[in-house]
């Protein structure tokens, strides 16, 4: 029998299970980061505030679809969890929350979404982002949970690394049960090639988490 892989080697890719990503974080993103751990903080738990808001928007936008709203119910719940962590890891530290920054990242990739089309394939390309947000958020809290010295928010990242995980098998997950399967992974392959190119041009900025 084959040793179990744990959570962490998953997400290293050294199963069939892997984030896809086709351009990784460029190195001076974490050394940056580093050194501006409350803007991080507070970049982070923005983060966490629309990911919770975008899974509500979903639920109330395609009530009907009953294994969506099973599916994203307890992820709205899990992702408002991380924003009042993510506060609170800036309170222990002596810091406020302090205002809502431009997210560069997430205006790029909202012009990926394609218009027009069916309600399938509407929900089809809001649930693509959502993966790919998650997916991009995993690489970056992996980086952060081997980067950080002070263990307990080492810890922190390492299982919101894991968390994230899966709510990126979540959303690609429900994409292909609205909509035929092949379709999707085609659609996702542009998806991965639309990012990188956004990742690959956007500053280097290590008080943004993407």
């Amino acid at each position: 029998m084959e040793p179990e892989l744990s959570d962490a080697e998953r997400i290293e890719g050294k199963d069939k299970f892997t984030l896809g990503l086709e351009l990784a974080t460029d190195p001076r993103w974490v050394d940056i980061a580093l050194h501006n751990i409350r803007d991080i903080l507070v970049d982070h738990a923005y983060c966490e505030q629309k990911a919770a808001t975008s899974c509500i928007s979903l639920i109330v936008q395609y009530p009907e679809l009953d294994e969506l709203v099973q599916v994203l119910t307890p992820v709205v719940a899990e992702e408002w969890n991380h924003f009042e962590r993510v506060v609170a890891e800036l309170r222990k530290r002596g810091f406020s929350l302090g205002p809502q920054r431009k997210d560069e990242y997430i205006e790029a990739l909202s012009r990926v979404v394609r218009k027009g089309g069916s309600r399938s394939q509407h929900l089809v390309e809001k649930l693509l982002m959502n993966a790919m947000i998650e997916a991009r958020s995993c690489e970056r809290f992996k980086i952060l949970w081997k980067s950080i010295e002070d263990k307990d928010l080492s810890d922190f990242y390492y299982e919101l690394m894991v968390s994230e995980a899966g709510h990126y098998k979540n959303f690609l997950q429900l994409a292909k049960t609205y909509h035929p399967a092949e379709e999707v992974m085609a659609r996702w392959k542009e998806w991965l090639a639309a990012e990188a190119e956004i990742v690959k041009n956007l500053t280097v900025r290590g008080d943004r988490m993407h």
